[in-house]
C-alpha cells in the first residue's frame, strides 16, 4: 500500500493514517478482523471490528483499481497512443470511474457505426463539422461521394456517427450528463403489456416514477425484481432536453448548416451512446447502494439472531409441529445429542390429543427433561397450547423457537453426517432443540442466506451478502468465545485463525486425546502453527481446565502480567479472579510497557471480573394471546403479544400466533418520525401490538405498537 492509497482511506473513513497503516501491517501480517479488535488495541488505537472491515475492504478496492490500473496503461501503450500527459493523467486519477473514462477511447471495439465511418474515410469531414468552420457543407461533403459513399446524406450521416462517437467518450460531456443525473434522474416503472395478472404484487408499480436520489433501498430492489421477471419496464434518466441543453453548451459554437449537423449528431451521441451508458452507470451504483443497505439490515439481523440468549446444557424435548403428518417428536440430552425420537398425532385429522399428551408426559418423566422446544411454524400455537395443558411433576418451561432454515440444515450434508439414520423431520426436530440450548451453535451449521432474516437478500450481490454474513458469523463467534471440548467441527471452523481443515483435526485430537486440559495443548494439533495458535487462542474456552485463565478471553501472550499482579499482591491467579477487593487494588498503570498497553489491561481486568460469562443472557420463554390460532380470530382494535421475527427498513414483521406474520410499518412503530425500525426493535424481541386491518384475501395483517 502507498502512500497516497494510505492518505486517500484515512480520509475516506475519516480516521488518523497511523490507524491505517497499522491496521494494514496487521492485516497483511494475516491478522484476523476479530483478533485485531480484541488483542492488538494499542496498534490500531482501539478500532472496532467494523472500521478494521472497512479499512480492509478499502485496501482491497485500491489494490484491484492499481491492477486495473496496469492494465489500462499497457493496453494503450500496445497501440502506441500513451502520450505523457495521458499517461500523467492515467497516473495520478485515484477515481475508477475517471481511470475508465480515460481509457474508453482507447477501449478496443466492436465494429461500430462509427468505425464504419471512418473505414470510408469520413474522419476528415467529421473533423469539419466538429470544429464548425463556415463553408459551403454540401460541396465540401460532395467530395466524399464514391463507391462506398452513394449521396451526400450518406456522407453526413457517416461524418455524425464519428462524431457522435467522440462526443460520447468525451471526459467532459460525460462529466456533465453524469452530474445531471445524479441530481435529477428519475426511475419509472410501468406494467408490461399483458402482465396485469401475472403481476399482481407489483400493482404498486404499475405507473410509478420517482427521483432516484429519494427512492428507498426496499423500492428500488422491488422494481428491478419485477424487472427481471419481465412484469415492469423499466426507465432511468433526466429530462432529456435538458441533457441536450448541457451537451449542447459543450460542443456548439455556432449557427447554420455545420451547427445543425453537429446537434444532430449530439443528439444522437445522447440518445444511442451517452443515455445508456450513464444509465448502466447508475443503475449499477443505485443498485450497489440499495445492496449494501439491504446486506447492512441481513447482517444486523443475523447478528441478533446468532446472538439470542442460550437456555444452555439442559435435557430438553422439542417439537417439530405439523398437521396431517403429525408432530415430530425428539429427547435430547444436555449436550445436545439425540435420546429417543417419535411421532404424535394431536390434530387433524387424527385427533389423538389425549395420546399425544400421554406421551410428552411420559417421555419428560423418562428422560428427566427439563424444558420443551417448539418449532413456530405450521401447528406451533396449537402444540405449544396442548405441552401447556399437561400436568409436570416439575415446572417445565415451553420456549418457542425459530425453524428458519432449519429444513435447509436437515436436508445438508452435515446432518447426514450427524444422523445418517434419521429421515430430515428427525433432524429438524433436533436442531430446533439444538437452537434452544445454543442459537449459535446450531446456526453457524446453516448458509446464514437461507435463515431469512432480511430483505431481497435473493436480489443483492451474493459474493458481497456472503462475504457479509461470513464476517458477521466470524464476528459473532468469536465475540462469544467457544468451548474447546463440546464445540462442533463447523463451529470451530468460525474461530479466528482456524478454518475447516484445523477445525477437523481439533475434532479428531480431542476424539484420540479426551478433552484438552488446557489451551496450550492446542499446539500439539496437527498443523497448528504459532501463528494460527496466537490468532484462536483467546477465543477458545477450556472449562474447569489447570489454569483459570484458560476460561477467559485473557490471551495467553498476557497470562505473565495477571500472574505478576497477583505475585504482586501476595496471591494466586485464582484468588485474583475470586477476590473483587483484590482486583480493585491493582494499579494498572504501573503494568503498562512496550508491549502491552492500557487498554489491553483494562480489557484484561473486566475479563476477570466475568470469567467464562456468556454474554447472551439467558433464554425466556413466550406465550401467544389464547384463542387466536387462524387469521379469522383477529380484528381491528385487538392488542395481541408477539414476537419480531424479521426486520427490514419499511418495517418490522411480527408473529402473532397464526400463520400469516403482521407487519408493523415504520409509520407505526412509535408516537415521533422513525427513520429505521431498528431504532425501535429487536430480533425475537417481545412486543405488544394493536391489529389495524386484516385483509384475508392476501393474507396480510397490518399493526401498530403506536401506544
Amino acid at each position: 500500500m502507498t502512500e497516497k492509497h494510505l492518505q486517500l482511506i484515512a480520509q475516506e473513513l475519516a480516521l488518523p493514517a497511523r490507524k491505517i497503516q497499522a491496521t494494514a501491517r496487521l492485516l497483511g501480517e494475516g491478522a484476523t478482523i476479530p483478533f485485531i479488535a480484541r488483542y492488538r488495541k494499542e496498534a490500531t488505537g482501539s478500532l472496532d471490528e467494523v472500521q478494521i472491515g472497512a479499512v480492509k475492504s478499502a485496501i482491497k478496492k485500491y489494490e484491484e483499481l492499481e491492477t486495473r490500473r496496469e492494465s489500462i496503461l499497457k493496453s494503450i501503450e500496445e497501440q502506441g497512443k500513451l502520450t505523457p500527459d495521458l499517461k500523467t493523467k492515467i497516473t495520478n486519477t485515484y477515481n475508477p470511474t475517471e481511470l475508465e473514462d480515460l481509457y474508453l477511447p482507447y477501449k478496443k471495439k466492436r465494429k461500430t457505426r462509427a468505425t464504419i465511418a471512418k473505414e470510408k474515410g469520413l474522419e476528415p469531414l467529421a473533423d469539419v463539422i466538429f470544429k464548425q468552420d463556415h463553408i459551403d457543407l454540401d460541396s465540401f461533403a460532395f467530395k466524399f461521394v464514391n463507391d462506398d459513399v452513394p449521396s451526400i446524406e450518406e456522407a453526413l450521416q457517416g461524418a455524425r456517427d464519428i462524431i457522435a462517437e467522440h462526443v460520447n467518450e468525451d471526459k467532459d460531456a460525460r462529466d456533465k450528463i453524469r452530474g445531471l443525473f445524479n441530481r435529477s434522474a428519475t426511475i419509472r416503472a410501468k406494467l408490461a403489456r399483458g402482465k396485469e395478472e401475472e403481476g399482481a404484487k407489483y400493482r404498486d408499480y404499475f405507473e410509478f416514477e420517482e427521483q432516484l436520489k429519494r427512492i428507498p433501498s426496499h423500492r428500488l430492489l422491488a422494481i428491478r425484481r419485477g424487472e427481471d421477471e419481465g412484469i415492469l419496464r423499466v426507465t432511468l434518466g433526466p429530462e432529456e432536453e435538458e441533457a441536450l441543453f448541457q451537451l449542447e453548451r459543450i460542443f456548439l459554437k455556432s449557427h447554420g448548416a455545420v451547427a445543425e449537423q453537429m446537434k444532430e449528431a449530439i443528439k444522437d451521441a445522447y440518445k444511442r451512446l451517452l443515455s445508456s451508458s450513464i444509465e448502466t452507470e447508475f443503475r449499477n451504483s443505485s443498485k450497489e447502494l440499495a445492496d449494501a443497505e439491504a446486506i447492512d439490515v441481513f447482517t444486523e439481523n443475523l447478528r441478533q439472531l446468532l446472538l439470542a440468549a442460550p437456555l444452555g446444557q439442559q435435557r430438553l424435548l422439542a417439537l417439530d409441529p405439523g398437521f396431517r403428518t403429525g408432530c415430530k417428536v425428539v429427547c435430547l440430552d444436555q449436550n445436545g445429542d439425540l435420546l429417543y425420537n417419535t411421532t404424535i398425532y394431536p390434530h387433524p385429522p387424527q385427533q389423538q390429543v389425549n395420546e399425544a399428551m400421554d406421551t410428552i408426559h411420559s417421555l419428560v418423566s423418562r428422560y428427566k427433561i427439563q424444558a420443551i422446544a417448539v418449532g413456530n411454524g405450521t401447528a406451533s400455537k396449537e402444540t405449544m397450547s396442548i405441552c401447556k395443558r399437561i400436568n409436570f411433576e416439575n415446572k417445565i418451561d415451553i420456549y418457542l423457537v425459530s425453524e428458519s432454515g432449519a429444513s435447509i440444515y436437515s436436508a445438508s450434508a452435515i446432518a447426514r453426517e450427524e444422523f445418517p439414520d434419521k429421515d430430515v423431520t428427525v433432524r429438524g426436530a433436533v436442531s430446533i432443540g439444538r437452537r434452544l440450548m445454543d442459537p449459535l451453535a446450531e446456526l453457524v451449521k446453516i448458509d446464514a442466506k437461507s435463515i431469512g432474516v432480511g430483505q431481497y437478500q435473493h436480489d443483492v450481490n451474493q459474493v458481497k451478502l456472503k462475504e457479509s454474513l461470513d464476517a458477521t458469523v466470524e464476528s459473532c463467534v468469536n465475540a462469544v468465545g467457544i468451548n474447546l471440548n463440546t464445540a462442533s467441527r463447523h463451529l470451530l471452523t468460525y474461530v479466528s485463525g482456524l478454518g475447516p481443515t484445523l477445525a477437523k483435526n481439533i475434532v479428531e485430537y480431542r476424539s484420540e486425546n479426551g478433552s484438552f486440559k488446557k489451551r496450550s495443548e492446542l499446539k500439539k494439533v496437527a498443523r497448528m502453527g504459532d501463528k494460527a495458535y496466537e490468532q484462536c487462542a483467546g477465543f477458545l474456552r477450556v472449562r474447569k481446565g489447570t489454569n483459570p485463565l484458560d476460561n477467559t478471553a485473557v490471551h495467553p501472550e498476557s497470562y505473565k502480567v495477571v500472574q505478576q499482579m497477583a505475585k504482586d499482591l501476595g496471591a494466586s491467579v485464582e484468588e485474583l479472579i475470586a477476590n473483587p477487593t483484590l482486583r480493585k487494588s491493582v494499579n494498572l498503570q504501573s503494568y503498562v510497557n512496550d508491549t502491552i498497553g492500557l487498554p489491553t489491561l483494562q480489557d484484561i481486568m473486566k475479563e476477570l471480573n466475568k470469567p467464562g460469562l456468556d454474554p447472551r443472557g439467558e433464554a425466556k420463554s413466550f406465550s401467544f394471546a389464547d384463542g387466536i390460532n387462524t387469521i379469522d380470530d383477529i380484528s381491528p382494535g385487538m392488542v395481541l403479544p408477539g414476537i419480531v421475527t424479521n426486520i427490514t427498513k419499511f418495517g418490522a414483521f411480527v408473529d402473532i400466533g397464526i400463520k400469516e406474520g403482521g407487519l408493523v410499518h415504520v409509520s407505526q412503530m412509535a408516537d415521533r418520525f422513525v427513520k429505521d425500525p431498528a431504532e425501535i426493535v429487536k430480533l425475537q424481541q417481545e412486543v405488544r401490538v394493536r391489529v389495524l386491518e386484516v385483509d384475508k384475501q392476501r393474507g396480510r395483517v397490518s399493526l401498530s405498537m403506536k401506544a
